[in-house]
């Protein structure tokens, strides 16, 4: 029986990497509890018998791309780093957990209920980067995976998974929690290394490279929280067996995530490449009761909307592109027919507007403009000539003229708001008040 057990939980987890082994009560995982589900063997095996170099090579193998939003290759990113010159000189990994994109819990999700994994995943980024230096930085509002995280540290020091000599096979590295003041622009990757450095979190200039001067001036890799959960399945289980969960070129499974009116919203870890359709139906249990499904963002706030016949498409790196989107973070924002396609835009740009760290023109003062448009319109104060307004507005803070990628990513759903909605935007402007009022 005890062995029939152990095969199911082990079948389990290899078809459910990242949330398999959570408790169904929501309690994180003791350490004690994350070792009997195979917890921290990839780490003695990658210590014991891989190179560093062999490590990114596995990961590289295994098409893992980045569950942060952009989805560049992680194994690319790790061999952008500088080689060694002095083994003393600090080199830096960085968990980005700042998760304040909209609609988006994935992150919190994997600390709440499994932080051994993530801790798992930094020891042997960390390792394959050759860093001896580690950063988790969290969102402030995030505080039970902060009392999870410290418990698991600390659990993890103890048994000598971190600190000196980790394993007694001369990797060492340090681990620190750090807890963000709150601003969305820290998930941005530059801005989040000056917050750590207690500087204003603005973006750096593109020209230069984290992993040749990153934090303190060091090579630093930083990637997101479910990106870095899943290397330890990677080494575990091997490249191949990564490459097969996914329905598509890329590997692995995703968490995605689903809210608005629908029956049941929440979180699932499913394989890439799997439809929007089927998480809205099969997961989501489509619409609430007196609800009509109208449109749906599917990676985020920062992403374009999608309608009813584009819901057959895969929540992959390619095929949303094909119809118009992002996967982004793979969190799936419903908007049902009861909603006003107008104030459900003017939220969405007024949280971005709020959240602009200022440094540059185009973002500081094109996103009030942009909320204040909008505020316009579904107020009923709203002319014909507010549309050109915000197409110039959607060019000028496209992509490639603003410093960082915020701008950008807050005129996606303006943009295709505009294609979809223009019907109900005209009826603002013509009736001098919002429909659904």
């Amino acid at each position: 029986m005890i062995s029939s057990n152990n095969t199911l939980r082990q079948e389990r987890l290899r078809a459910l990497p990242l949330t398999g082994a959570m408790r169904p009560d929501g309690e994180p995982l003791s350490l004690e509890e994350y070792e009997a589900w195979g917890g921290y063997q990839a780490l003695k095996t990658a210590l014991a018998t891989m190179a560093p170099t062999e490590v990114i090579a596995t990961v590289k193998q295994a098409n893992l791309r980045g569950r942060g939003g952009a989805g560049f290759p992680t194994g690319l990113k790790w061999e952008s780093m500088s080689p060694i010159e002095d083994p003393r000189r600090p080199r830096y990994f960085i968990v980005n957990a700042d998760e304040m994109e909209p609609g988006t819990f994935k992150d919190r999700m994997l600390m709440e209920g499994n932080p051994h994994q993530l801790l798992e995943g930094v020891i042997l980024s960390a390792y394959a980067v050759q860093a001896n230096r580690g950063v988790i930085f969290l969102r402030w509002a995030y505080n039970t995976p902060v009392g999870n995280l410290k418990q698991a540290i600390a659990a993890a020091y103890e048994k000598g998974y971190l600190g000196k000599n980790i394993l007694n096979s001369g990797y060492s590295l340090e681990l620190t929690l750090h807890v963000g003041a709150g601003r969305y622009i820290c998930g941005e990757e530059t801005s989040l290394l000056n917050s750590l450095e207690g500087k204003r979190p603005v973006p750096r200039p593109r020209t230069l490279h984290a992993g040749e001067l990153g934090l303190w001036g060091k090579p630093t890799i930083v990637n997101n929280a479910e990106t870095t959960c899943n290397v330890p399945h990677i080494i575990r289980n091997g490249a191949e067996w990564f490459r097969n969960l996914g329905r598509c070129d890329d590997g692995g499974t995703k968490i995605f995530g689903v809210s608005g009116h629908v029956k049941k919203p929440g979180a699932w870890e499913l394989p890439l490449g799997t439809t929007v359709r089927e998480i809205f139906d099969d997961y989501a249990g489509g619409m609430s009761e007196g609800f009509k499904f109208r449109a749906l963002i599917p990676g985020g706030a920062s992403t374009q909307f999608l309608l009813e016949e584009h819901l057959d498409a895969k929540m992959d790196y390619s095929d949303l592109q094909r119809v118009g989107s992002r996967i982004g973070t793979g969190a799936i924002v419903v908007m049902d027919d009861r909603t006003c396609p107008v104030g459900f835009l003017l939220n969405l740009e007024r949280f971005f507007a709020r959240e602009s760290c200022g440094w540059c023109t185009p973002c500081r003062e094109g996103l009030p403009w942009t909320e204040r448009v909008l505020q316009s319109i579904e107020e009923g104060r709203g002319k014909a000539e507010d549309m050109e307004t915000l197409r110039f507005l959607i060019f000028m803070l496209g992509a490639g003229r603003t410093f960082c990628l915020l701008a950008p990513g807050a005129m996606m759903p303006l943009e295709s708001g505009l294609k979809y909605f223009q019907e109900d935007i005209d009826k603002h402007i013509s009736g001098n008040r919002c429909p659904w009022r």
